[in-house]
């Protein structure tokens, strides 16, 4: 009599393949599940479809988890900044605000990004505030 245990092992091998090339083919990761260079990729292209206006928590959904975030009350308007890593400058392992560009929302609301922002917001007396009232 012939033993089953190959053809048992062949099938538990072959499903497990198949699992794995399911897993490969569909499964996509959150923004915050890869590394830094897939993510400053991927944030780099998301930038191109957000736009003025959208929520923090849109931003946050599309983007994931700033790597830096700043915040201030400027003549009762909420003021936020978001940084995403989007762009390498120095292979020193750690992601620093200068590789990475400002999101600035104004209670809540996407009202400007680059590199400009960061600017608009420190010094916010409000320039940025008063320009989309």
């Amino acid at each position: 009599m012939k033993s089953k245990a190959p053809v048992i092992i062949g099938s538990i091998f072959a499903a497990y393949l198949a699992f794995v090339a399911v897993v490969v083919l569909v499964y996509e990761p959150t923004p915050d599940e890869m590394d830094w260079e897939d993510r400053q990729a991927y944030n780099a292209a998301k930038l191109t479809e957000i736009s003025l206006g959208q929520t923090i928590d849109e931003i946050r959904q599309l983007l994931g988890k700033a790597d830096f975030s700043e915040a201030k009350m400027s003549q009762g308007i909420s003021l936020q900044v978001l940084f995403y890593r989007t762009h390498h400058t120095k292979s020193d392992g750690e992601t620093t605000r200068d590789e990475c560009t400002p999101l600035l929302f104004k209670d809540n609301k996407l009202i400007a990004w680059g590199d400009d922002t960061y600017n608009q917001y420190v010094t916010a007396a409000t320039p940025a505030a008063e320009s989309t009232q």
